[in-house]
């Protein structure tokens, strides 16, 4: 299954049973989309129009899109009904234009809304999986140099020290037996 984003544009809905008695619904919609969910703003009377985008990560198992209406009311709000969108053509085709969905409560049709749809796949390179690579060889290579670090950390704490020699050495310079330091070691042929 293609990873990536969907784009949710939440259009319409006509048809609402008006759960108010004395006033005008005030209809709103959960948006779900496997654990993810989200929440349109609240519109007016039973033909409402949000014209709102949603956006959700979609990945291995996604395969619909649950729109829950409620009424919002003082109080506990209302469920008015639910539709649900399949996810398989539009993560094959790309894009849905908005389409009329019917919404059902108690398995009858109560009206319908008006979504949507566009899936935005995930490009992934080779290169992704180059990065991966190269990331746990770096980590390999710097535990090592840690253990390099303390080894000779430890050789440094029991007391062991370099030669003198070396120590000019490491310093990249000799002395001559006249205590004199030059850049070359005194040969038998040289004169006094």
């Amino acid at each position: 299954m293609p990873q990536g984003s969907l784009e949710v544009f939440l259009a319409s809905a006509k048809g609402l049973e008006d759960t108010d008695f004395l006033f005008k619904m005030d209809p709103y919609v959960i948006l779900t989309c496997r654990t993810q969910e989200q929440k349109s703003s609240v519109a007016s009377g039973s033909e409402p129009v949000w014209n709102e985008n949603f956006i959700f990560n979609v990945s291995e198992g996604a395969e619909e899109l649950k729109l829950k209406i409620m009424d919002s009311d003082i109080g506990n709000d209302d469920f008015v009904g639910e539709a649900e969108i399949c996810l398989k053509s539009v993560l094959r085709e790309g894009r849905i234009p908005p389409t009329a969905y019917n919404i059902v409560k108690n398995k009858e049709f109560c009206g319908e809304i008006k979504v949507g749809l566009t899936f935005n796949p995930e490009e992934r390179s080779p290169r992704d999986y180059d990065d991966r690579d190269e990331y746990s060889r770096g980590w390999k290579e710097s535990s090592h140099s840690d253990r390099d670090r303390i080894s000779r950390r430890d050789d440094s704490s029991r007391g062991r020290r370099h030669s003198p020699e070396r120590e000019r050495d490491y310093r990249g310079r000799d002395s001559d037996e006249d205590g004199r330091r030059g850049g070359r070691r005194r040969h038998s042929s040289d004169e006094d």
